[in-house]
């Protein structure tokens, strides 16, 4: 464990950039599986899949930029970011799911996309407290941020 105590500031940027890849296949998997017709549970299925692709191909790219051998930099983003991603996607598919409606809204309507909307702000405060704290014990972004350019 790191003696040092991270600000917020570190935590929520990391949180962004997983919200980031997180909303990509979010928003993708939802509208893919609502438009052709997929179960709730496969749409979810697809959704978190494209989630964790897109959160994980944005550290890659970010440490590949670094100097990073692919398979190092595909290390660095397994280590960095499958907590943060699995913590967002539980939580916003959580409140997809318990919003009567909302999966079947569909991509026209209003209720999928505010829905969609409040499912990631929620999971993105929640994902927050989580990130600081794997931060602070030198986990989570902490590994990417070595590879970041001074």
């Amino acid at each position: 464990m790191h003696g040092t105590t991270s600000s917020w500031g570190p935590a929520v940027q990391a949180t962004r950039h997983c919200l980031t890849g997180c909303a990509i296949g979010e928003v993708l998997g939802m509208m893919i599986g609502t438009s052709i017709g997929l179960s709730d549970a496969w749409t979810i299925v697809l959704a978190v899949g494209l989630a964790f692709f897109f959160g994980y191909l944005l550290t890659v790219r970010s440490v590949l930029g670094a100097g990073l051998a692919v398979s190092a930099a595909i290390k660095v983003a397994l280590i960095a970011d499958t907590v943060s991603i699995t913590v967002m996607e539980i939580v916003d598919n959580a409140i997809m799911v318990a919003i009567p409606g909302a999966m079947e809204a569909g991509v026209t309507g209003w209720l999928f996309w505010v829905s969609l909307a409040v499912a990631l702000a929620v999971a993105f405060v929640l994902t927050v407290p989580i990130n600081r704290v794997m931060i602070n014990r030198g986990l989570g972004h902490a590994v990417v941020h070595q590879y970041h350019r001074g």
